[in-house]
């Protein structure tokens, strides 16, 4: 039996990338270690164990009865590590802190600089902000690289990962196109909608499915002028190009202010929902207290 204080935590931190990435090849890559180094080096966790951690067929590695607990330990051990140097590099307790946030490259813009303003332009928080897929954004708050994701669509909280998902706003989809005549017919919906041309939100969007179901439902016939997954990239279209669109108002909330667009009417039983993810930690940074409260 080996006692802690002889447990080697670096070939422990190679097993537990190795069992993650389930494939040597990728391990290593991820490491920047030799393949035939980190297989070495898994061997003598093993050997020190007294059990094989993996079943080895061909290339294909499979967790061992054994290897799922020490898994499990391991998850822990390092998840925990990252919290710590997060804290640590986070600044807790220092002048400035840092909030690192995640966000799904298609939610609005303008959600986000409102959603974030509580915390704008405070000198003692320096905001990191940063965009991608929303798998990305997930994997870097599991370890704790993220302090907060941003998303228009919820997860659900599963092993190894409990996220803490969190409804943070939720905003009526509206037709916005270029202003009409002063002594136009007020636009009705659904009448009217078959003579505008349409800029949809690309079929992955939540607010594409509502909306073509009511569509569906209510056997309306569209015209599509584009489909974009980028919301600021719907927004500079319809404000440059005369299509008419379907979005949440926040997305063009400068544009209508300014009267560059106009706001024809709400689309009845569609939305967007804004979410607020994070994960369990045992500290959680003051500048996240501040926008999701205690």
């Amino acid at each position: 039996m080996i006692n802690l204080r002889q447990l080697n935590f670096h070939h422990l931190h190679y097993f537990w990338v190795v069992a993650n990435e389930g494939n040597l090849t990728r391990a290593a890559k991820k490491l920047h270690v030799a393949q035939s180094a980190l297989s070495s080096q898994i061997r003598q966790l093993e050997t020190q164990m007294g059990h094989d951690l993996f079943n080895r067929e061909g290339k294909t590695l499979q967790l061992t009865q054994l290897g799922v607990v020490v898994l499990d330990y391991a998850e822990g051990i390092f998840t925990l590590g990252n919290e710590l140097m997060s804290a640590v590099t986070g600044g807790e307790g220092q002048t400035v802190q840092q909030l690192r946030v995640g966000a799904v490259s298609t939610i609005s813009r303008n959600f986000q600089e409102n959603f974030l303003r509580p915390i704008l332009g405070q000198a003692s928080i320096q905001l990191i902000l940063e965009s991608g897929n929303l798998e990305h954004l997930l994997e870097r708050l599991g370890h704790h690289k993220l302090d907060l994701v941003l998303s228009n669509k919820a997860v659900a909280s599963a092993s190894p990962h409990p996220w803490r998902c969190k409804r943070v706003a939720r905003q009526s989809v509206c037709l916005v196109g270029p202003p009409r005549k002063p002594r136009a017919r007020k636009f009705r919906f659904p009448q009217d909608i078959a003579k505008v041309r349409l800029l949809l939100p690309g079929k992955s969007n939540d607010i594409r499915g509502q909306f073509d179901s009511l569509c569906e439902d209510m056997k309306i016939n569209i015209q599509i002028m584009a489909e974009v997954d980028d919301m600021a990239m719907l927004r500079l279209l319809t404000r440059d190009f005369g299509g008419v669109a379907v979005v949440p108002e926040v997305v063009v909330q400068d544009e209508l202010k300014s009267g560059a667009l106009q706001k024809y009417c709400v689309v009845p039983k569609v939305y967007e929902n804004f979410y607020s993810i994070t994960t369990r930690r045992h500290f959680q940074p003051t500048a996240l207290r501040t926008l999701l409260g205690p």
